[in-house]
């Protein structure tokens, strides 16, 4: 029996779905929506998903920005190119594949209620006519969206601060999500703003709203009331004010957000009594994989996997094995700590941390191979990664971050991959750690590869996402290696990592705050790994960073100061041969001793 391909693409990512004899397989891609991307930029996305997969016999496409037939022509003549072999392609919107994805198949008119980063009502009666009220984007519609909550949030926090001198708890909360000191920074931040990133501050207007601020309240009783007004105009446009409709609610805003969801299908039931209001239990690319079908006219079936199956391969040690994990256990000597004299409290945390290089020192052997392995990759064009979840992702990326200024190091060289991605880095993304197929599809679209290193870091050594990067990297031939602190953890014999570094650290103070002593230990050992490696490479001159990035004012203080102490050259010589070489300290040396020999 042939394959057949599913693809939904929407605004947060793009979901494939392709079916095969027995099994589903799952995978994600990049967000497209099609009025932002030209005929090139909709080639290489579909190229992208295609490479995923054999060729099918049938492909449906249900993207988000396709209004009109001359969009689904276009998306069809893009995806003839990449699949020339397939034999049935269908071109559509990605409202037509969530429809397609409700489980019900009785006969009646449907109504599509979307709200996500964006919003639509898309509406179909079986055979008859369609109904579609939105989808104009977020300049012209998008009502009730994510984008519209969490642009009407902004704008209402300012127009308080002007009208009454007062910035609400709500404006508090969207400077803490953006990492903002003041009101004043968000103009700047509001202008190169992305749609996605403002419809992400609906979380912090529902998390307001759960606390009853007032502000909160009316823009979601707004969007609510905006969304039901709009469903049951679209129904009316399909069958009148009277035959009841079945509501599929749909988008994250809705599915994530159960009792706004509620106050919706309230709403509609209001002004359409007789209408069944449910949410859409199965994601738009079971639709597109459900039109797929009807194009090679084979029936359905609900057995769906994860990305590429990997689910059903990637070994990960026992969920079991965390609470036998050392962060996971209660150390004796804090079982007070609610009622230890505050004095005696901060000997005891730093008594703790004084071990921690002890325990590292006992894995130096381990700590060498990896050292000499990054190196190695450094000189061949080769590439270290860091994974983590929480805290020792967000140490990943630290240490990745700082690698460029301190030792101009390309942002390539050396990069932290975080569970969840950027907004993790400020807050808990929920989920993302258990997911090792999104740790392996990371890699793949890093483009780890046979002369990279890949270190997974995992405090209690079992987080799935890292494991799932363990997974891939391996396949992809690059050398592994964990960083946790869990002795008793069993390494699964078909992921193994070619080196574990795991220092006996024991239990945290605070039980299972693994951002305290397994956090410190963690940027002892990344801190050796690339400063180590950037020595050996020939970025430092005895114990002076002689290829730092002088971008400020102290670091071009300290250029100077290194270029003097390196050269018999006093300060104004070392800065003239500085911003004569563009600030690159090794060409000011090269320079200024190249005139020292021709003087001589």
């Amino acid at each position: 029996m042939a394959d057949l391909l599913g693809i939904e693409c929407g605004a947060t990512r793009t979901v494939a779905l392709f079916e095969q004899t027995d099994k589903v397989l799952r995978s994600e891609f990049a967000p497209a929506n099609l009025r932002l991307l030209n005929d090139r930029q909709l080639a290489v996305h579909l190229r992208k998903i295609a490479k995923a997969f054999d060729s099918p016999e049938a492909v449906t496409i249900g993207m988000a920005g396709a209004r009109t037939e001359a969009d689904k022509k276009r998306i069809q003549k893009a995806a003839t190119k990449v699949w020339p072999k397939t034999k049935f392609i269908h071109a559509t919107n990605d409202l037509e594949t969530a429809l397609a994805a409700d489980t019900q198949r009785k006969p009646g008119a449907r109504v599509l209620v979307l709200s996500g980063t964006g919003s639509c009502c898309f509406g179909h009666m079986p055979g008859g006519p369609t109904a579609k009220i939105g989808g104009w984007g977020h300049i012209l519609g998008d009502k009730g969206s994510g984008y519209e909550i969490g642009l009407r949030a902004l704008k209402a926090c300012v127009f308080y601060l002007d009208r009454d001198g007062n910035w609400s708890a709500l404006g508090q909360r969207i400077l803490r999500r953006l990492q903002l000191n003041s009101p004043d920074q968000l103009i700047d931040w509001v202008a190169d703003a992305t749609k996605p990133e403002i419809a992400d501050l609906a979380k912090e207007v529902f998390a307001a709203q759960a606390k009853r601020d007032k502000i909160a309240t009316d823009i979601l009783d707004g969007a609510a009331s905006t969304l039901a007004k709009d469903a049951c105009a679209c129904a009316r446009k399909l069958v009148g004010q009277s035959e009841p409709v079945r509501f599929l609610l749909a988008g994250s805003v809705l599915l994530k957000q159960p009792k706004f969801a509620a106050k919706l299908a309230k709403a509609i039931r209001a002004r359409r009594p007789s209408s069944q209001v449910v949410s859409l239990k199965n994601e738009s690319a079971t639709g597109a994989l459900e039109l797929a079908r009807r194009l090679a006219k084979r029936p359905s079936t609900d057995k769906v996997t994860t990305p590429l199956g990997q689910a059903l391969t990637i070994p990960v040690p026992e969920l079991a094995q965390l609470g036998q994990a050392p962060t996971e256990q209660r150390h004796p000597r804090s079982m007070n700590l609610d009622r230890l004299p505050l004095g005696q409290a901060i000997e005891l945390f730093l008594d703790e941390d004084s071990q921690i290089p002890a325990a590292i020192k006992a894995e130096k052997t381990k700590l060498l191979r990896v050292v000499r392995w990054v190196v190695d990759a450094f000189k061949s064009g080769g590439r270290l990664f860091y994974s983590g979840a929480g805290t020792s992702g967000r140490l990943g990326v630290l240490d990745a971050s700082e690698c460029p200024p301190t030792f101009r190091a390309d942002p390539e060289q050396v990069q932290g991959i975080i569970a969840g991605g950027f907004p993790a880095l400020c807050q808990a993304v929920e989920g993302a750690e258990d997911n090792a197929e999104a740790g392996a599809a990371a890699v793949r679209f890093r483009g780890v590869g046979k002369h990279d290193i890949f270190i997974g870091i995992a405090a209690s050594g079992r987080t799935p996402f890292v494991w799932g990067g363990i997974w891939e990297a391996k396949k992809r031939g690059a050398k592994t290696a964990l960083l946790c602190f869990n002795p008793s953890l069993k390494i699964p014999k078909d992921n193994k990592p070619g080196v574990v570094i795991n220092p006996k650290i024991g239990p945290e103070l605070l039980t299972g705050s693994t951002r305290l002593k397994s956090g410190t230990a963690t940027k002892l050992v990344l801190n050796i790994i690339t400063t180590l490696s950037m020595v050996q490479i020939g970025k430092v001159v005895g114990n002076l960073m002689v290829d730092l990035d002088p971008s400020n004012t102290k670091l071009r203080d300290r250029a100077v100061r290194i270029v003097c102490q390196l050269t018999s050259a006093d300060e104004i010589q070392a800065r003239e041969a500085l911003e004569k070489t563009n600030w690159v300290v090794k060409k000011a040396i090269a320079r200024l001793d190249k005139r020292t020999t021709a003087s001589d």
